[in-house]
This record gives structure tokens, C-alpha cells and sequence, in this order.
């Protein structure tokens, strides 16, 4: 069964999770072959009800000791901009569509996955943008992420961040 895997890390992303139920999403993830939709909610005030997202099978949880598996199990990995998310999604060889929290200041996470979208390894866009970014993604485009290169990414994050 063609799985989502959406996770917002340790933080709260209540738009992104309440977006990603809408039936227009959820249509449009049915549309692309996609039947199942695994939520990871945080510390959000959301926590979806299987019944309450038509066209797809949902389950949501707040936390677990590790997502490794949802990851692994996952066809297309929905997540939040952070770090962390972005760098264990990536590590794990899955095609990864990053949804930026534009209401945030200071925005960190956007420079990070502008800088990771310019070198093809996500796809990212907003919440306002994200049924629209379902419909006409091409993830054959994505390049790999290779993993065991601590200083490579250390100095992307520097450039990204604009540190350097």
C-alpha cells in the first residue's frame, strides 16, 4: 500500500496537519496512487481522527521513540523544514517534500530547503501551495542525499544559513 509519512518533528505544525487532511489533499495524494497517510503530530493541538480523512487510510500519533520505520515504510515523506527531519528523510533515500512554516520569523528553515531544492535533493513549498505542489510534483528529478558526510553537511548548513 503506497504510504505518506507526514512528521513535524518535536514541534507543533497544526497547518500543516490540518492541510494535509483537507479532502482536496487527500484526493490529490489518492490521485497520485498514494492509499495510505501516516501522521506524526507533535506537539500539536491536532490529532486527527482515522474516519476523518476521505480517499485515504490515516493514522496519526503525537510521538514515538523513533520513526525509522514510518520512515523506511514511507513512499513520500511529507515533513516540516527542521534539520533533523529533513537530514533523517534524506539519509533514509526517500523522496522528500518539505512544507515550510512561512508563519515563523526568522526563518531558518526556509534557506535550508531553498538550498536543499537548488540541489535536487526536495521538493519544498507552503502550506497555501501544497495540494497545488501534489498535483504537479516530478520526484524522478531528485538526486540522492549521501549520508556519512558530517563536514559536507556541516558546511551546507553554514551556506544555507548564510554563516559562511
Amino acid at each position: 500500500m503506497k504510504t505518506v509519512f507526514v512528521t513535524v518533528g518535536t514541534t507543533s505544525f497544526d497547518e500543516l496537519i490540518e492541510n494535509v487532511t483537507t479532502p482536496e489533499v487527500a484526493q490529490a495524494l489518492k490521485s497520485r496512487g498514494y492509499e495510505r497517510l501516516v501522521l506524526q503530530v507533535g506537539r500539536g493541538s491536532l490529532l486527527p481522527d482515522p474516519d476523518s480523512c476521505p480517499h485515504v487510510r490515516l493514522e496519526a500519533f503525537r510521538f514515538k521513540d523513533s520513526i525509522a520505520e514510518d520512515i523506511q515504510q514511507a513512499d513520500l515523506i511529507i515533513s516540516h523544514a527542521g534539520a533533523g527531519s529533513c537530514l533523517e528523510a534524506l539519509g533514509a533515500g526517500k523522496p522528500l517534500l518539505v512544507v515550510v512554516n512561512d508563519k515563523l520569523m526568522d526563518n531558518h528553515q526556509l534557506e535550508l530547503a531553498r538550498q536543499l531544492h537548488m540541489d535536487s535533493h526536495l521538493l519544498y513549498c507552503t502550506c497555501s501551495t501544497l495540494k497545488e505542489t501534489l498535483r504537479t510534483m516530478d520526484l524522478s528529478v531528485l538526486r540522492p542525499f549521501l549520508p556519512g558526510q558530517p563536514k559536507n553537511f556541516a558546511n551546507f548548513l553554514d551556506k544555507a544559513l548564510g554563516v559562511q
